[in-house]
């Protein structure tokens, strides 16, 4: 096996319905910074190792946007060191997800693997997952290629 030719997944992309909503609750719940904002239908974050950007789905497309007809995102992950680092976000998040417009979808759990998460769902109902997972959890990132 070779080598692969990526550093792994660091870029996502979601479409939104609301921008200024889903923009701040990237903010203000993960703590994403604004890295660019080419217009007003779009702004690109940077957690310092990832790349978030969010596009705002166009007038024309929201006059006819239909969820059950629309490709779906089964779930991002935000990986954490360990299962207190996983409810340690929990507590944090709890007092404030529904405020900006979120809600906790699944209450922390110990899963069959070893890993441990919860899922909550961004003001759009895209799905996220907090995740301590054994094997990657505690992989360390280098400059070095």
């Amino acid at each position: 096996m070779t080598a692969p030719l990526h550093r792994g997944l660091r870029h996502l992309a979601l479409r939104v319905t609301n921008l200024p909503r889903s923009r701040q609750f990237y903010e203000q719940l993960l703590g994403f910074q604004p890295v660019w904002e080419p217009d007003s239908e779009n702004v690109y974050f940077s957690s310092g190792v990832d790349n978030l950007a969010l596009h705002q789905i166009s007038k024309d497309e929201m006059d006819s946007y239909d969820r059950t007809k629309t490709q779906l995102l089964d779930h991002m992950g935000v990986i954490c060191d360990s299962p207190q680092a996983v409810d340690h976000l929990y507590r944090a998040i709890l007092p404030k997800i529904e405020s900006l417009g979120g809600r906790i979808a699944k209450e922390p759990k110990q899963h069959r693997d070893g890993s441990y998460s919860f899922y909550f769902a961004d003001p759009d109902g895209n799905a996220i997952q907090a995740l301590y997972e054994p094997a990657i959890s505690k992989l360390r990132f280098s400059t070095n290629l």
